[in-house]
């Protein structure tokens, strides 16, 4: 189930008999490939030790609000900023009343409230209390949020009462779990993705680079898979695994990756270049290691193609979004771009010690030709969705506006 592969899962466990099948949760959860973290409420641990889950998810398991360890760092927002989703497995009616109603009282409650990714909660509790008006209105009040409720299922339950109340198994919630990461906005689209850097040869052990990490070119390709698309990445040297993507090709200069993708590009209804492609190439390669000899050496390089211009400038081009780097000027330089190469979008990102290069979060700015759209810092996975769902709408209103 490669849909989970390399997501952050938080995996609340609240009070209740049913936290102990959370215990083969978290093992079913990282046997697909996620990277899962627990936050036990009080009530949770008089039924599973939280030494269990830690055990299981090999990470610490969090339980207080208020911890001397994390809260320095304001560990509640962070673990919030962290996870791709929240899972709430088995659910009580005491938590599901509490959320409904925005409390924030203990740790999992605050993250709930302090997260912006989706939240699924599995209930558990007795039928009579499932059947009970207050809890059913407070679901309703729940999926309002568009908050996901998977089960309850019925059956016998611990108490002897056989009746609606049951949590779903965990083999079904882990499928309605994957199911969350495929939207499916893009179902029918061909994306064609760059990424990572590219290299030039000075002579057989030397080269010119730069210091892309390839991770957001890769978070992005992933992100489009998941959305439905069709997905081809063509990577510079990097060491990643290209996640959901089944057609990946490998290319180290600037002049390979262009021939890669104009050899694709007629059949492509997106192009999303994230590459950082090398603006230049030495001129002359040495066929042998250049010795050192003088204090100084000078190097004579030559304009590569430019290939994002290329895609952009063709007579039936792709929609077409470009990446930019920068150090200062972020708006100017990045709206100049947009329009010099004419592209549909552009994806604009402040490079600095702390952002940007090499990185696990980044903020981006994003614009088109009639607005813009800034994204906040956060992991380059879910800015890839984010980015992914704003060149959706974008290419989805192109299109519509062609056929009228």
């Amino acid at each position: 189930m490669h849909k989970l592969i390399g997501k952050r899962i938080v995996l609340g466990v609240t009070g209740g008999i049913s936290a102990y099948k959370a215990a083969f949760l978290v093992r079913l959860l990282r046997k697909n490939g996620a990277n899962v973290r627990v936050v036990m409420t009080q009530s949770a641990t008089k039924f599973v030790t939280p030494l269990t889950f830690q055990a299981l998810s090999a990470k610490p398991v969090h339980t207080e609000l208020l911890d001397l360890n994390t809260e320095t760092a304001m560990g509640h927002i962070e673990l919030a900023k962290w996870a791709d989703l929240i899972l709430i497995a088995p659910a009580s009616a005491n938590f599901i009343a509490r959320y409904a109603n925005g409390f924030a009282e203990d740790l999992l409650s605050t993250l709930c409230l302090a997260t912006d990714s989706p939240v699924i909660i599995a209930p558990a509790m007795n039928q009579q209390m499932w059947r009970n008006q207050a809890t059913q209105e407070n679901l309703e009040r729940i999926n309002a949020r568009g908050i996901t409720v998977v089960g309850p299922t019925a059956g016998i339950q611990a108490c002897g009462d056989d009746g609606p109340g049951r949590m779903l198994e965990p083999e079904e919630i882990v499928v309605h779990t994957a199911n969350i990461f495929q939207t499916n906005i893009l179902t029918g689209s061909r994306l064609l993705v760059t990424a990572g850097p590219t290299r030039e040869a000075i002579d057989p052990v030397r080269f010119l680079s730069n210091r892309s990490s390839g991770r957001m070119g890769y978070a992005v390709a992933t992100a489009a898979a998941e959305a439905g698309a069709d997905v081809t990445l063509i990577s510079g040297p990097v060491d990643l695994a290209a996640i959901g993507i089944e057609k990946v090709i490998h290319v180290t200069s600037a002049e390979e990756m262009q021939e890669s993708v104009m050899q694709r590009i007629n059949n492509i209804d997106i192009f999303i270049s994230a590459a950082a492609v090398a603006d230049y190439r030495v001129q002359k390669i040495s066929e042998q290691k250049i010795k050192k000899s003088d204090d100084t050496f000078e190097l004579i390089m030559q304009k590569n193609p430019d290939i994002l211009a290329e895609v952009s400038a063709l007579y039936d081009a792709p929609f077409t979004v470009g990446f930019a780097a920068e150090t200062e000027n972020l708006e100017l330089n990045a709206q100049t771009k947009l329009h010099l190469k004419n592209l549909d979008m552009i994806a604009a990102n402040q490079v600095d010690k702390k952002l940007g290069i090499d990185c696990d979060e980044n903020a981006l700015t994003i614009f088109w030709k009639t607005g813009c759209e800034k994204l906040p810092l956060a992991p380059k996975n879910k800015l890839a969705r984010s980015l992914i769902k704003l060149i959706a709408l974008q290419y989805n209103e192109k299109n519509s506006n062609k056929t009228h």
